[in-house]
This record gives C-alpha cells, sequence and structure tokens, in this order.
C-alpha cells in the first residue's frame, strides 16, 4: 500500500509518500481502506520530534490520526460492524508509529468506529474525529451547559470550529477569539461574541466566565476571566503547578480520549444537520500533496480542516 512516511525527526521534507505493507488486525479490529484523512496540528509536532517523551516510535513512522473509509477485513471478535460498511474514527495510536492514517489502509479498534453519515463525503467525514472529539469532550470537562457563558480560544481553527457549534447545542453564551477576516465565518457558527486577538486584550472585554477552553497557550488570561468555581481546560500548553493550584478555580490539561460512541454522538448530529463541518483545503496522497498539506498547517491561518484524498469518492460519498 501507499502510505506517507518519516524516517527521522525533521521538517515536512522528511515526509515520503512510498509502498509498504498493509497492517495486520487483531481479532477486536478492522482494517479500514481510506478513502480521505486530515492534517492536526499535532501531526507537524510529532513529526518534528517534539512526543517523543510519550511516544518511543520506530522508523519509518506512519503518521495520522483521521480515518475515513470503508471496512475491508473484520476480526474474530468484531460485532457491530462488517465488510463494506463505511465508517469514521481515530484510532488509538500506534506504540511504534507504523499504524497512522497517512495510508491506504489502517487497523483500526472496533470500539474506535462509528458508522458515517450518509449525508456527507469520506473527505467530510475525515475532518471530524480527532478535532470533534477533542471539542465534545473538553467542553464535557468544562462542565457546558444551558446558560453557562464559555470563551472558545481560536474559533476559527479545526476544534474551535466545532466546539462554538457544540457550546450553542448546548445551550452556552459563546464567545470566542478570531481574527477580523474570521469575524463573520465565527459569527455564523453560533458565536455570541468575538474577540480580535490581534487588537484586544481577552481580560479588557470579558470576565466572571464560566468556562474557558485554551487552544492557543494564553493560559492567564484565561484563568483571569473566569469566575470562583469556573473550569478551564488547556490542549496546547503545559501547565505549571501554580496554575493548576489556581484558588476556587478547575484548571487542567485535556487530554482526548478515541472514543467510538462519543463519535456515534457527532455523526448524529452531522446526519441531523446540527453540525456543519468546514474544510478548508484537500490535498492528494503524494509526497508533494502532503507536504503541502503540512505546510497549510504550520500556517495556523487554516480555516476548518485540511483534508488529503487518498482515494477518489464514488457514487457521492458512498
Amino acid at each position: 500500500m501507499k502510505a506517507a512516511v518519516i524516517n527521522q525527526y525533521g521538517d515536512r521534507n522528511e515526509l515520503t509518500v512510498v509502498d509498504t505493507a498493509v497492517p495486520a488486525i487483531q481479532a477486536d479490529e478492522v482494517l479500514v481502506e481510506n478513502i480521505a484523512t486530515s492534517i492536526n496540528p499535532i501531526d507537524y509536532k510529532a513529526r518534528e520530534g517534539l512526543l517523543q517523551r510519550m511516544f518511543q516510535w520506530q522508523f519509518p513512522v506512519v503518521l495520522g490520526w483521521d480515518v475515513a473509509g470503508k471496512i475491508v477485513a473484520v476480526g474474530d471478535n468484531v460485532t457491530g460492524f462488517k465488510v463494506g460498511d463505511a465508517v469514521f474514527a481515530r484510532p488509538d495510536i500506534d506504540p511504534i508509529g507504523r499504524n497512522g492514517s497517512y495510508a491506504e489502509y489502517t487497523a483500526v479498534k472496533a470500539d474506535k468506529l462509528a458508522l458515517k453519515p450518509v449525508n456527507v463525503s469520506f473527505a467530510e467525514a475525515a475532518a471530524v474525529p480527532l478535532a470533534g472529539l477533542t471539542a465534545l469532550q473538553m467542553l464535557q470537562q468544562l462542565q457546558v451547559s444551558a446558560g453557562k457563558k464559555v470563551l472558545i480560544q481560536a474559533g476559527a481553527g479545526g476544534v474551535g470550529i466545532y466546539a462554538i457549534q457544540l457550546a450553542k447545542k448546548m445551550g452556552a453564551y459563546v464567545a470566542t477569539t478570531a481574527s477580523q477576516a474570521n469575524h463573520d465565518f465565527v459569527v455564523g457558527l453560533g458565536a455570541d461574541e468575538v474577540i480580535d486577538y490581534h487588537t484586544t486584550n481577552i481580560q479588557d472585554v470579558l470576565s466572571d466566565y464560566d468556562a474557558v477552553f485554551d487552544m492557543v497557550g494564553d493560559v492567564d488570561n484565561g484563568l483571569a476571566i473566569l469566575k470562583p468555581g469556573g473550569h478551564f481546560v488547556t490542549i496546547s500548553a503545559a501547565l505549571t503547578d501554580a496554575q493548576k493550584a489556581t484558588a476556587d478555580k478547575t484548571v487542567r490539561e485535556g487530554w482526548l480520549q478515541p472514543n467510538g460512541k462519543d463519535l456515534a454522538v457527532l455523526a448524529a448530529d452531522i446526519a441531523a444537520g446540527d453540525l456543519k463541518i468546514v474544510v478548508d483545503s484537500v490535498y492528494p496522497l503524494t509526497t508533494v500533496g502532503i507536504r503541502s498539506a503540512h505546510e497549510r498547517s504550520e500556517t495556523h491561518h487554516a480555516r476548518g480542516k485540511i483534508v488529503v484524498q487518498i482515494k477518489p469518492e464514488e457514487n457521492g460519498g458512498e
């Protein structure tokens, strides 16, 4: 199969599409023939070697953690899914780094799978798992609910787009940060208030918030606008002991837990038309394509998700 690999840590020029072995599946896994995957900021951080403390990978490494495709083989212990099912998933991270989604096939544990909504393409479905699950689970950790005030940093980014929509669905008042160019875009997603981070400090305009979802590392400002008893979670900063111990506030680093049941919740919202998918750009699974996709991700200016089309869509995505 074709896969984009790195043979050492470094810049995007380390990414090369090569022929490699199709992964074998365990009894609790399925083999997915990937139609599309997507790029996440953690991908280039992993490529640069910034996750070595967490994962002891063996080169060549196949990156990628968003799967959208069709099941072509099913393990002996798998129930609920069959060959031919159109699915999407955020698989577990392979401890040796071989089973990423920048590839024509990925082995996925069945409990991480959900059926793809029929009203979206595989390319659109690939834009959901990691970012959508992160948004849903972090909002749950923040205890967002009807009437609560929540700040979502970086509202036009891959996670922010889902977080705004989900927080509004939960009944919250949503403030977000975005550039002036993205003001109307995030309002269209449901944001009640938009702060231009180029010109305005959030402390100058926000206070007494129930929850802050930080995706830009602006920890101290986020903590400053929280009310007593408020909740803060970051997915982009390592908190200091002093920040974690902030009085009368719950402060934590957030980590995604791959979960097929949570993904099925998102799939239902998508099927009902309650959750919009935004694709920034699409690249092919070629050496030039995957490097260009990483280059786009590293600009931090993508509006929505960057998708890699691995194989052509058929019959409108089915």
